[in-house]
């Protein structure tokens, strides 16, 4: 058999499956087999070995349960940068590429993106994508890298090492902010924490209810629980001007301008929305 009749046979299971861009994913997992972009798929006129053969069975058997592709391949690209996932992680999605370009864009209007000497901590880790982007983008900061999952952390670490940061990346184990002590360390601290509402899990498709990791997405009732957690301590560990930022829900924006205009210690409390036009990232300054 050759690469492109494999292909064509992993489209049409893919397919009848209901799963989309079935093309797509069945390049893939066969370019992930034999080391090949996309496009030599293609050009592959060999005979393919039998391993080859029961490997790609193997990785569509697992896709036609509804595993998510990232989690078979083992890496998912984020920031236009390979990271390494796994099922102890939330697969990197854009939105939270649209929060990184947020943060940047609001730092660099504030002449602030190159300065040095600033701490900036990221909650809630997961794979680490947060971290390495911001210590990839700012190389004079220090990154704090928080997550209560050990295995999390280990993902984290072998991502900051792949994109050679780990030397400017710590990592804290704590339950958001439990171990941190409440002072002012941080010139800026982003999350993208749980937010979906717990009551919505079994209309979410099967790669996220049945796959990703429960921790890092159920934010419990109506999906403020986790937040409204953490909310009120993010103030004791930011500097006076520092800056928060938080990927949120589509349907959280009045419940975060709610909730953090009740502390007296935030202003310029912004929403801003994704290219969908849906509110998604939630700033709020130190005052």
């Amino acid at each position: 058999m050759k690469a492109r009749d494999l292909y064509q046979s992993g489209v049409t299971r893919l397919r009848e499956a209901d799963i989309e861009d079935a093309e797509i994913e069945s390049s893939l997992l066969l370019g992930h087999l034999l080391n090949l972009s996309r496009a030599r798929v293609f050009l592959h006129d060999e005979q393919l070995s039998d391993s080859v053969i029961n490997d790609f069975e193997q990785y569509l058997s697992r896709r036609l349960t509804r595993e998510p592709l990232a989690y078979i391949l083992g890496e998912q690209e984020f920031w236009s940068l390979p990271f390494y996932v796994n099922k102890d992680v939330l697969i990197p999605r854009p939105e939270t590429e649209l929060l990184l370009e947020i943060v940047l864009q609001v730092l660099k209007e504030e002449g602030q993106e190159v300065s040095g000497g600033r701490r900036l901590l990221d909650m809630g880790t997961g794979s680490g994508v947060i971290a390495i982007v911001l210590a990839l983008e700012l190389p004079e900061a220090l990154v704090c890298s928080l997550d209560i999952s050990s295995a999390a952390q280990a993902v984290a670490r072998k991502n900051a090492a792949r994109h050679g940061v780990l030397d400017r990346v710590c990592f804290i184990s704590s339950d958001w902010l439990a171990g941190i002590r409440a002072i002012p360390l941080f010139d800026l601290v982003v999350t993208n924490p749980p937010y979906v509402a717990r009551e919505t899990f079994d209309d979410l498709q099967p790669e996220v209810s049945r796959f990703e990791p429960r921790l890092a997405l159920d934010g419990g009732q109506g999906g403020g629980d986790v937040i409204a957690r953490f909310a009120g301590e993010v103030a004791a560990v930011l500097k006076p001007g520092g800056r928060f930022f938080m990927e949120i829900g589509a349907d959280q924006s009045h419940f975060v301008m709610d909730l953090f205009s009740s502390f007296s210690e935030f202003d310029g409390l912004t929403v801003y929305d994704d290219y969908a036009g849906l509110p998604r990232i939630f700033h709020a300054r130190r005052s």
